[in-house]
């Protein structure tokens, strides 16, 4: 994700946050790295339908504007994770 990783995890008090994306507590990049992506590899490791709905892409290019150009393909991935959450949900 245009290097935006991080090597460390956050704390376990920013992970247990209960607002959207966490945005009280985490970056849109962490919350993707540290609870969406794995929450999503567990869903399909463990054969759990899809949450629904996860309209990440509209907050993906309130996140990511700063990303100029390099944006473009992150917010197509979020896209067409939207769309496949909600035909599998």
């Amino acid at each position: 994700m245009a290097a935006m990783w991080q090597g460390d995890s956050p704390s376990a008090q920013q992970l247990s946050s209960s607002a959207p994306f966490c945005v009280d507590t985490l970056s849109f990049d962490q919350w993707l790295q540290w609870i969406f992506i794995p929450r999503m590899v567990e869903i399909i490791e463990q054969g759990e339908g899809m949450p629904g709905a996860c309209n990440i892409q509209p907050m993906g290019e309130e996140a990511f504007a700063h990303l100029g150009r390099q944006r473009y393909r992150l917010i197509e991935v979020l896209g067409d994770i939207d769309r496949l959450a909600s035909r599998l949900a």
